[in-house]
């Protein structure tokens, strides 16, 4: 989930056009988890194949990339995570918690014949498996797509990625992502231009938007350690955070102090052990062991893959690679 940092983010809004041709390294199990949340049936139940296997993971990546492909020749690079920190152990257990609770609350809805809040309930309780990742990285391939392994976090690498320059940008929907040092963070890489809200039941539109490390750091008057001081004070998926302090308030305490040891006691109390958690986004676990090369896609071995072992409609996966990779292909 990353931490909570709108109400002092000040982004530009971007049109997918203005992202044409460009290389991005994408967060890839924060948009699997997006596409499990959102690709449903009516009554919340996840597309599957005929042995039960979910897809709906498989249907968001395959057809918003070859759409983005199609429409405006992006090069993605898709990063999977690796081990999480320690540190993120409480924030784990807490969100399968959550799943739980919100599973129990859409079967309840079930019960009772409101589909339409059974829905919002289910997009609360996705699950990334193993198998699921696996079949997204034999995807990609097929596709011809570059796949990095991260050592640790998926953010943190495609952060990495993007302070070298091998990518324009990292794309997530997380703020961590800046906190690994990203220069560029993408937010809202979106076909649909819309995002599911389960507290409303309603969707909201959404934009493409751009953060600038530096212009932001500059705006707040405060470096990328003091920005981190922040995120901590807030709650992180590592650390709790501060009660009462919310991004306005740590913004200002920031401002005012510099960093968390010269703030009240009250807050230092809270904070423990300040240094090891400042060191997962300045010194996180990344690679320099990868290689960002595009390859022909496999027509039949995507068909294969999606149609004849997942009852996809072939009809529409090949309209899909028609249109994403026209003869000659769009890499050669």
């Amino acid at each position: 989930m990353g931490v909570v940092l709108t109400p002092i983010v000040q982004p530009r809004q971007m049109m997918l056009a203005d992202l044409r041709s460009k290389m991005l390294a994408v967060d890839a199990h924060g948009d699997l988890y997006q596409f499990l949340a959102l690709i449903r049936l009516r009554d919340g139940t996840p597309l599957k194949d005929d042995r039960g296997r979910v897809t709906s993971h498989l249907s968001g990546l395959f057809f918003r990339t070859t759409r983005l492909i199609a429409e405006h020749q992006l090069k993605l690079v898709f990063v999977f995570d690796g081990a999480p920190p320690p540190q993120k152990q409480d924030e784990l257990n807490r969100r399968r918690a959550i799943k739980a609770g919100f599973e129990k609350a859409r079967q309840e809805a079930l019960a009772r014949g409101d589909l339409a809040d059974a829905y919002a309930k289910a997009t609360m309780t996705s699950k990334l498996t193993r198998e699921m990742v696996a079949d997204a990285r034999e995807l990609l391939t097929l596709l011809g797509l570059p796949v990095v392994q991260a050592p640790s976090e998926g953010e943190a690498q495609a952060a990495h990625m993007a302070r070298r320059g091998d990518v324009w940008a990292a794309s997530s929907k997380d703020y961590d992502t800046l906190l690994f040092g990203a220069p560029r963070l993408l937010r809202f890489l979106s076909i649909a231009g819309k995002e599911f809200l389960p507290s409303t039941g309603q969707f909201r539109p959404l934009i493409p938007e751009v953060i600038d490390f530096e212009a932001q750091l500059s705006a707040w008057k405060i470096s990328h350690e003091s920005a981190i001081d922040l995120a901590l004070l807030v709650g992180t998926d590592f650390n709790d955070g501060v009660r009462g302090i919310g991004p306005k308030k740590a913004l200002a305490l920031v401002q005012r102090h510099g960093r968390i040891e010269s703030m009240p006691d009250q807050i230092r109390e809270a904070m423990g052990d300040v240094d090891a958690l400042r060191r997962i986004y300045l010194s996180p676990a990344v690679t320099n062991d990868y290689a960002i090369h595009f390859a022909e896609p496999d027509h039949d071995g995507i068909v294969r893959f999606l149609c004849d072992e997942r009852q996809f409609s072939r009809q529409r996966v090949t309209d899909a690679l028609s249109r994403a990779f026209p003869a000659g292909g769009l890499f050669s």
